[in-house]
This record gives C-alpha cells, sequence and structure tokens, in this order.
C-alpha cells in the first residue's frame, strides 16, 4: 500500500489554501466516507460491475506506465563522466531486468520462479552499477540504526469555507480509490485460488474497511492517506504465491526496517531505469488481468461501449490529447489522472445503462416455498406486459422455483425465516432474476460449477434443484455480502439447447 498522485493532488491543494490540520480532517471525514461505502457495498453493485472494476484496473496501467516510460528515459547530466552521461547503461540496465524476469517467469520452476522478480532487478543493479548509476555512497553514509522523525499538525474542528469548498474533491478522489481497491480485492480473489470460484464480496467489504481505517489512521497523525497497490496482484500472479501468512511475516519484517535507514538507503539507490522495467512487467499483467475481468463478465454492446469509451476518454485525459487547459482547472486537475477521469466516465455510462433504458420490476415475499403462487403470478404479469411465449413464461417460472426452493433449503437453519426480495428485469423473450435474501453459508455459484459430482442421501434433492436451475439459465451470479445474499439469474429463450439435457 502507499498513497496515489490523485491523493497528493488534492492535499497539496488542502495544505496550501487550509495548512496541515484542515487537511487532517478533510482525510478523516473522507475516510469515515469510505466505511461507509464498504458497509453498504451492496447498494452499489449496480454500479460497481465487473466491467466498471476491470476497466478501472486497464486504466490504472494507462496511468502508470507514462511514469515508468520517463523512468526508463536516459537524463543525461552535462557535468557528469563520460560513463555516467552513457545511455548505454540505461537501455542495458532496464533490458537486463526485463530480459531475465520474464524468462525465469516463464520458464522457471519452483523457488527460482519465485525469485523471479528479485533476481531480474538484482541483475539490472549489477548492470547499472557496472555503468556508474548505483550511488554507493549514499548507502555508505546512511546510518545502521534509525528512528523516524515524528510530529503531529493537530485536527482543524471550524469546518470554515476552505473546508466544505475542498471536501467534495477529497471524497471524490476517496471514492475513486476505494473502486480501485475493490477492483484490486476482486481481482487478487480470482488469481489466489487455485480452482475457480465466484467472488466473495464479503471480502471486498473487508479490504474496503482495512483501507478505510488505514486512511483514518493517516488523517489522525496528519499524512497523506494510502490506497492499496495493483502491481502487488500481479506479483502474485507472477510469483504463485497468495499465502496470508507471507503478507503478515513482510508486514513484521518493513517494520523492523523501518528502524534500519540503511536498507532503506540501499532500496533508494536502484536506479530508476530498473524499477520503472520491474514494476513495467507488474502493470503489464495488471492490464491483463482487468481485461480478463471484463471478458468473463461477457461483453454485450453495451459492456462494450461502456469499457472502451471509458478506457479511451481515461487514456486521453491522461495523456493531455482532450481539452488539457480546459481539464487542468477542473477540481484542481483530478481529472488529469486518467484513471479518475476514465473510471468516472464508466459509472456514469453504467448509470445511464442500468436505469435509463431498463426498467425492473420488485417484489417482496417471505422467505418460504408457500411464496411460490405469489411469485408464479408476479412473472406471469410480467409475461403478458412484454408478450413472452407460454414456452419461456414457463421457463422463467421454472428458474425461479428452483431459486427459491435452493434459498429456502439454506434458510432452514435459521431462527427467522425473513424476506426475500425478487426483482426481474424483462426485454422480449429475456429475463433477469435478481433474488436479494438473508446471508447464506455457501456460493450457490460455485455450487452450479461443481454439478455433476456424485451425491446422494440428504444433498440429491439439491442437487435435482441445481441441475434444474443450470438448465433453465444462462447464466448464474451469487454475490455475497456481510448480512445479504444477492443470486442473479440470466434467462433466455431456448437456453436448454446451450446447456443440453438433465
Amino acid at each position: 500500500m502507499g498513497t496515489s498522485g490523485a491523493f497528493i493532488g488534492v492535499c497539496i491543494g488542502a495544505l496550501v489554501k487550509g495548512g496541515p490540520a484542515t487537511m487532517a480532517t478533510l482525510i478523516i471525514v473522507s475516510a469515515l466516507m469510505q466505511l461507509l461505502f464498504a458497509a453498504k457495498l451492496a447498494r452499489f453493485r449496480r454500479v460497481l460491475t465487473p466491467t466498471v472494476t476491470g476497466t478501472v484496473i486497464m486504466l490504472i496501467a494507462v496511468t502508470v506506465m507514462p511514469i515508468l516510460f520517463d523512468m526508463m528515459e536516459p537524463v543525461i547530466d552535462p557535468g557528469a563522466s563520460s560513463t555516467e552521461s552513457d545511455p548505454t547503461g540505461f537501455v542495458l540496465s532496464a533490458g537486463t531486468v526485463l530480459v531475465i524476469t520474464l524468462l525465469l517467469a516463464m520458464k522457471a520452476r519452483g523457488i527460482i520462479r519465485l525469485w523471479a522478480p528479485m533476481i531480474g532487478v538484482a541483475a539490472g543493479t549489477v548492470v547499472a552499477l557496472f555503468f556508474g548509476m548505483y550511488d554507493l555512497q549514499s548507502v555508505a553514509d546512511a546510518n545502521w540504526i534509525g528512528f523516524p522523525t515524528t510530529g503531529w499538525p493537530g485536527i482543524d474542528l471550524s469546518f470554515g469555507p476552505v473546508f466544505w469548498a475542498l471536501l467534495p474533491a477529497f471524497i471524490f478522489v476517496t471514492m475513486i480509490g476505494a473502486i480501485e481497491t475493490v477492483g484490486d480485492s476482486i481481482a487478487i480473489q480470482q488469481i489466489s485460488w487455485r480452482t475457480p470460484r465466484a467472488s466473495d464480496h464479503r471480502t471486498v467489504q473487508g479490504a474496503l474497511s482495512a483501507d478505510g481505517v488505514g486512511n483514518l489512521l493517516s488523517g489522525l497523525v496528519g499524512t497523506i492517506p494510502n490506497t492499496t497497490y495493483s502491481s502487488s496482484v500481479s506479483m502474485v500472479e507472477l510469483t504463485g504465491v497468495a499465502s496470508r501468512v507471507v503478507g503478515v511475516a513482510l508486514g513484521i519484517i518493513f517494520l523492523f526496517l523501518a528502524l534500519i535507514p540503511k536498507f532503506l538507503a540501499l532500496v533508494l539507490a536502484i536506479p530508476a531505469p530498473v524499477v520503472g522495467a520491474f514494476i513495467m512487467v507488474l502493470i503489464a499483467m495488471l492490464f491483463m488481468l482487468g481485461m480478463k475481468i471484463v471478458v468473463q463478465s461477457g461483453i454485450d454492446y453495451r459492456n462494450g461501449l461502456i469499457c472502451g469509451i471509458s478506457f479511451w476518454i481515461g487514456s486521453g485525459l491522461q495523456s493531455g490529447a482532450i481539452y488539457p487547459d480546459f481539464v487542468s482547472s477542473i477540481a484542481a486537475g483530478t481529472f488529469e489522472n486518467g484513471m479518475v477521469g476514465g473510471g468516472l466516465v464508466a459509472i456514469l455510462l453504467t448509470l445511464v445503462s442500468e436505469f435509463a433504458f431498463k426498467t425492473r420490476k420488485r417484489m417482496v415475499v417471505d422467505l418460504e416455498i408457500n411464496s411460490l403462487p405469489e411469485i408464479n403470478s408476479f412473472v406471469q404479469k410480467i409475461s403478458k406486459t412484454h408478450s413472452w411465449s407460454d414456452d419461456f413464461t414457463i421457463q422463467v417460472e421454472g428458474a425461479a422455483e428452483e431459486a427459491l426452493l435452493i434459498l429456502c433449503n439454506q434458510a432452514e437453519s435459521a431462527e427467522e425465516k425473513g424476506l426475500l426480495q425478487l426483482m426481474i428485469k424483462a426485454e422480449s423473450e429475456q429475463a433477469v432474476l435478481e433474488f436479494i435474501a438473508a446471508d447464506s453459508k455457501e456460493n450457490l455459484q460455485d455450487r452450479i460449477a461443481l454439478v455433476g459430482s456424485d451425491f446422494s442421501g440428504p444433498d440429491l434433492e439439491r442437487e435435482v434443484s441445481l441441475r434444474m436451475l443450470k438448465h433453465l439459465t444462462t447464466s448464474v451470479q451469487h454475490e455475497r455480502y456481510h448480512g445479504t445474499d444477492i443470486i442473479t439469474l440470466e434467462v433466455k429463450k431456448s437456453t436448454s439447447n446451450r446447456h443440453g439435457s438433465i
């Protein structure tokens, strides 16, 4: 984790206009908003779609890559020696990192693959040392033991005009960072499991809450907020190590290393082209991961437009190709960041797509099998409105019945059955059914993927329902939040031909 360019921009504005205490207060308030966002994440599910999160991850690469290219660009000092001013060192050191890291990542096995990034950086540093690009003197001058300097700017609780003027920008940047965290959390789940599973949004809520608590602590001590670094996702995919124990161990190690200035000097002395080439590998993998999330969610013409338009607008904003003078004058230049601008476009287009062109009908019933006649009546009413055929109406009713049976079976152990909310988004010969109920113990989407295994005894009835549900629907998605389960069924005409017989 670390800060981002968007946070730096708004924090500089707060320091200039209001001082450190005002900045600290703004960070605290925006962090509280993020914690609220994490708690109510289920309400934003139609906005934070896989298309939006995948596009934001792709735009992270667009935002970071220009910085990496600048890091690898030779910077010639007129007063330097001929060896130090030779651009060959930049090319060879960066190239060494790329070649060795990629070769080891693609061909090596076992522990060598785990250490591929570090081996690549070490090799690039050795090449840079040969060209005089590594600052050994700064490492030699650094102390072995030292403590970070401390200071507290305080908190401004006057809530003056400067606070209210800057608050929208802070909240917006925090929400964009939260969306990045959502994308990172989903991405890290996708690559961490040996067997593919549906993303657990309770884990996403936990990541958002942890990020929010970190930002809250940052505000209390008067420093810049943090956000997740997406490069760690690529590092996990590159090394194949996703154990939480490793993360905890690294955190403890870094706490001790913070007290060793010589280690910090050793890392800071690594030449820019070496660092740039190393991070470029990670960001390239991150870009492909974002693309994978978008593609796996299904690309129809709406999702394709949202992803394509948002990505290229974000790219244009990042490169300064879209009205740079005008964009720089808005929100202290916040929208010059491609991830911020492109992410906002993706959210707005998703809102338009979801609420402007699609109508939903909803009903609330008791979560019990006796509610089936009421649900069937609700489906038949929608069928008449959209002129569905009798066969398709029966197909939708069957899918709703099987989903209700599964939810009722999962709720049997609960003391209170609770309520079930059903929303249907209907088109001609196509329907999307969304069931919202209390939290369950297992993910239906994962169970659907395992249909076909041998079951007997008490699991046999549930297996039949799962088979029927798979037969009647085009797709099943199960999103699990703290206290809430959301099951989305997509039903299209003649899906039986696509899935085959039971």
